[in-house]
């Protein structure tokens, strides 16, 4: 194992100039500039249509050939195969136990690890809509990302991939780059592919159909081109493999330095053994013992266990205090996942597309675009369980309470009242504290993805001009439903004096129908729209110069953007729980606070302008200068809620001599806060965090010995609210890189060596403190004799009291919640290098091959602190903070959690006659677990791992079976488990599966 050390812009800048460089994908090849000025095709990165631009810009280009070597169906799958893409922060595997999140069928892109939301996606060259439902990303701030598996995988012509900031060419969300899928067209014929597959040692089995058909009409005038796909899913379950298995993680570090750590054990102190306390925090004794605490409080237990002070039945008994954090109460604790809770959730998905085109005229043609995507997923997740911050009380009316009413107001005898104790005969309504509603069932959750595009336009040929117009609408909804239980019907049910009451003591089984009667189903509503208008104008040949034709681009666009996120009306406060004793009042669902719906929309209108510049051509003979292009953009753009933002760009390549090219870039970019981030009012967000002032105390006691063996951590609420005034972020790229293609001989094929070197600096980052600093800070603070406001707790309680006796420290309250706002931080500063070689033979007598390596390197992740942030850190080096205290949103990033270092993957293609064999290989450098810490400050080791793909195929072209291809392919060759962690594996790096086989058939007819 090895460890890591802890420690508005004036409108008036519309042009200017900069360099571009060229990143190679080992799944992706250079775009062939002459070809695709020859043929008048606009490749992304320019809007110039017929302008030899390429060699200047940082377009790569992924073939359907690449992508069934990766064995790509999903988007998700596709853009992880791809070195220079980081982690995919949205993706099925993430289901966490509230609909807070992202959840169903969704994939995100990140490229070059600098954010959701700083990749702009195009479809056919246009902007796309983004998904509706948020998601909290490394800054805890709510990102959107357009969903990657709502790409027709199977209906892709290529994908295309700028790396370099863009938003001079298309504006906003342009900072890493574009991606531009684009799609079959002008097809004639048929085809239809199915494929089967599944994980070894597992149930997982995947289906895929998928078609395209197109024909020509109209003597060949228009043409129309369909295609769909299908995908079924059984779904992956935890208890069927090792990593997954159990939330207690200890047993897959033995050996290691971390054996034996107690933070490795994830299973859940909230259990359906009830932590409960008597209102007021009366202590209650049972024939003069202790049955309860000072403050009141006890727990349920096994008989089995030790401790027990009194019997109440069925196997279940009293003891006094709270749950213990270790000993034998640990083994109390809930393991959801060795309970069986879903990895990935069963699927069902649909693609479905139309291109077509008409040539009205001989200078005017019709396009149109209609797009439909819908998924739906299904998943268990652990049982529903209480919110600490929001108290439910069981009564002393209720027939199951041991501490009730010695007799109920029907004139019955409470047959469950614990005899001895000193409770008044009125009874004690009890508190719950946190509790698992196990005969619930697991939380079941079902989450439909809907998504459609209509596009309409017209392009043509005046005066040597070429131009585009188009409209289009898309529209994204998601609806999350999952189970949950009425506060308001607990309630009820546990003031009943029958023993129809909800028992939560375990002494009886609760009915079926009071278990129903007090289920209600949570249903999350998210929509996002996106209305557009463009118009294009392009020359290639503007006017002359020496070198060549200037090429321009020019255009104007508009479009609406809405966002709503409709909240169930159990937590946006239209059905609320009010609190029968204090009268507060709460969302009326167990696990949810109140959470307001979020609506909000806005206009913006761009314009931009783009010079295609050859100043020297191969023609002029200059010695060592064979080709100079530079590329020249600006764009302007007006935002209905902030402002105006201008940004420039100067792209440029040199060519010193045929096959030694160099070329850079220099270009601001930009990224708006989205609609949720400006609008929100109170987002209430709930994480498992640790309240080290706890830690603290337990030290100073010698309960423990050190931070590392703290198991202080909670569910913590934040209630944070959005900010209008947000600017939007900021970044300046800039990159350098050269390209060797040494003409080879005759019959030796085609070599590319490219490598590049770019930086992105980006202010203005949104974020904010988090709850988890909030508490390091309170810690801080606390030690000094003071507290952070911003942290919100609960009176101290008797045993709080009794915990920090004899520590020096003034005793601490638990938490209720922290207060926190959205804002713009410091900034970050992100650079590394990319290599990439392809080489391609021609037929030869014993085939043709294509190989290709690509390796993405960061030599810099850095995230400038905030003032408060750089207060908690010298505070950490000074001594004052415990070095085993993770401390976030401040340092250098690189190699923590998921940003390895080294990424990296490989090719290879052979063909000879009607055979193919294709391998792929992908490599991850290892990161440092900061989930993990000894109490040195040192994080665990997640290993590098290389994972290999292999298939082969045979091309039928003659009998009956002529046009047929079968495809035999393996992924994960070699059967390797994702590397461990300390959350069992990082789903957002890795995926879950070992050795994975699949059968494609498919036929041209």
């Amino acid at each position: 194992m090895g460890v890591y050390r802890n420690k508005g812009a004036c409108a008036a800048s519309l042009i200017a100039m900069g360099w571009a460089m060229t990143a190679g994908s080992a799944l992706a090849q250079d775009a062939a500039p002459a070809a695709d000025a020859a043929d008048g095709i606009v490749v992304v990165g320019s809007q110039i249509k017929g302008a030899k631009i390429n060699e200047a810009l940082p377009v790569t280009v992924v073939s359907t050939d690449e992508i069934k070597s990766a064995a790509a169906v999903s988007g998700d799958e596709l853009f992880r195969s791809i070195p220079q893409f980081g982690d995919v922060q949205f993706n099925s595997q993430y289901l966490p136990g509230s609909s807070n999140g992202a959840r169903g069928d969704v994939g995100s892109l990140d490229l070059r690890s600098l954010g959701i939301g700083n990749t702009l996606v195009l479809l056919n060259g246009r902007r796309v809509v983004a998904h509706p439902t948020s998601q909290a990303n490394d800054q805890l701030v709510p990102v959107l990302s357009y969903n990657t598996n709502a790409i027709p995988v199977n209906g892709l012509e290529r994908l295309e991939v700028l790396r370099d900031g863009a938003a001079a060419i298309y504006g906003a969300d342009a900072v890493a780059g574009v991606v531009n899928t684009v799609l079959k067209t002008d097809y004639q014929g048929a085809e239809l592919s199915l494929q089967y597959g599944g994980a070894e040692g597992t149930g997982l089995r995947e289906f895929n159909a998928n078609g395209v058909i197109g024909t020509n009409f109209a003597e060949n005038r228009g043409n129309i081109t369909l295609f769909g796909s299908y995908d079924h899913g059984t779904g992956l379950d935890s208890t069927e493999q090792y990593y997954t298995e159990s939330s207690d993680r200890r047993g897959l570090f033995e050996g290691t330095a971390f054996e034996g750590s107690t933070s490795l054990d994830g299973r859940s102190t909230t259990t359906p053994f009830a932590n409960l306390r008597t209102y007021g925090n009366v202590p209650v004794t049972i024939n003069g013992t202790s049955l309860t605490n000072a403050s009141g409080q006890f727990h349920l237990q096994p008989t089995s266990s030790t401790g027990c002070v009194a019997a109440i039945g069925n196997d279940r008994c009293i003891q006094n205090g709270a749950m213990a954090t270790a000993g034998a109460d640990r083994d109390l604790r809930y393991d959801s996942l060795a309970q069986g809770t879903s990895i990935m959730p069963r699927l069902n998905r649909l693609n479905l597309f139309m291109t077509g085109h008409y040539d009205i005229s001989d200078d005017v043609t019709f396009f149109a675009e209609a797009g439909f995507y819908r998924s739906k997923t299904k998943a268990q997740q652990s049982p529903v369980a209480t919110l600490s911050s929001i108290p439910i009380y069981v009564p002393a009316s209720n027939y199951w309470n041991p501490l009730g009413q010695a007799v109920f107001a029907n004139g019955t005898v409470n047959p469950n009242r614990l005899a001895g104790t000193n409770a008044p005969a009125e009874g004690l309504p009890l508190t719950i504290n946190n509790y698992l509603f196990e005969d619930f069932g697991p939380m079941n959750i079902t989450v439909t993805n809907q998504q459609y595009r209509l596009l309409a336009g017209l392009r043509g040929e005046f005066n040597g001009f070429n131009w585009e117009s188009a409209i289009s609408y898309s529209e994204a909804w998601a609806r999350d439903v999952s189970d949950n239980i009425s506060r308001t019907k607990l309630q009820e049910y546990l003031s009943l004096s029958t023993p129809d009451a909800y028992n939560i003591f375990g002494t009886s089984v609760n009915s079926q129908s009071t278990i129903d009667a007090m289920r209600e189903e949570l249903t999350r509503y998210t929509k996002s729209t996106l209305a557009t208008y463009d118009f294009r104008l392009s020359k290639s040949d503007l006017f002359t110069l020496p070198g060549g034709n200037v090429g321009f681009a020019a255009g104007i666009e508009a479009r609406r953007e809405t966002q709503l996120d409709d909240r169930d009306p159990r937590i946006d406060g239209t059905i609320t729980y009010t609190d029968p004793l204090t009268g507060a009042v709460a969302g009326d669902f167990v696990n949810s606070a109140l959470n307001n719906d979020t609506s909000g929309h806005r206009e913006v209108f761009g314009a931009y302008a783009e010079f295609a510049v050859p100043l020297v051509s191969p023609e002029m003979d200059i010695p060592l200068v064979r080709s100079l292009d530079l590329q020249l953009a600006g764009r302007y753009e007006h935002y209905s809620d902030f402002g105006d933002v201008a940004v420039p760009k100067i792209a440029g390549a040199w060519e010193v001599v045929r096959g030694i090219r160099f070329r850079g870039s220099w270009a601001k970019s930009f990224r708006a806060p989205n609609l949720e981030q400006t609008n929100a009012t109170v987002v209430t967000r709930a994480n498992s965090r640790t309240d080290y002032i706890m830690c603290e105390a337990d030290v100073r006691a010698g309960r423990i010995t050190d931070f590392s063996q703290c198991s202080r951590a909670q569910t913590t609420s934040a209630r944070r609210s959005g900010n209008p005034d947000l600017d939007p972020e900021r970044a300046k790229t800039l990159s350098f890189g050269v390209v060797l293609e040494p003409p080879l001989p005759d019959g030796m094929g085609h070599l590319t060596f490219t490598t590049d070197w770019w930086r992105v600096r980006q202010t203005g980052l949104v974020g904010i403190f988090g709850e988890g600093n909030a508490l390091i800070l309170d810690y801080l603070l606390r030690k000094q004799g003071s507290s952070n406001p911003n942290v919100i707790r609960a009176a101290a309680t008797a045993s709080d009291v009794e915990a920090f006796a004899g520590t020096g420290l003034t005793p601490a309250g638990e938490v209720l919640y922290v207060l926190d706002q959205y804002t713009n931080l410091q900034p970050q500063t992100v650079k590394g290098l990319d290599f990439n070689l392809t080489y391609r033979t021609p037929e030869t007598s014993i085939g043709s091959f294509n190989f290709a390596v690509n390796a993405s390197h960061f030599l810099k992740y850095y995230q400038e602190p905030s003032p408060g942030i750089a207060e908690l850190l010298a505070a950490q080096d000074a001594g004052d903070i415990d070095a085993a205290v993770n401390i976030s949103g401040g340092r250098s990033l690189l190699q923590l959690d998921r940003k390895p270092k080294w990424r990296g993957s490989a090719w290879l293609t052979w063909s000879l006659n009607n055979v193919t064999v294709g391998a792929f290989a992908q490599y991850t450098g290892k990161v440092y677990d900061t989930g993990l810490i000894d109490a040195d400050g040192d994080y665990w080791t997640v290993k590098a791992t290389t994972t290999a793909n292999l298939y082969g195929q045979y091309r039928f072209t003659e009998g009956s079976l002529s046009g047929t291809s079968m495809r035999i392919g393996v992924r994960n060759l070699f059967d390797k488990a994702p590397p461990l962690s300390s959350s069992g594996y990082q789903g957002q790096l890795y995926s879950p599966l070992r050795r994975y086989w699949y059968l494609n058939v498919s036929h041209k007819f």
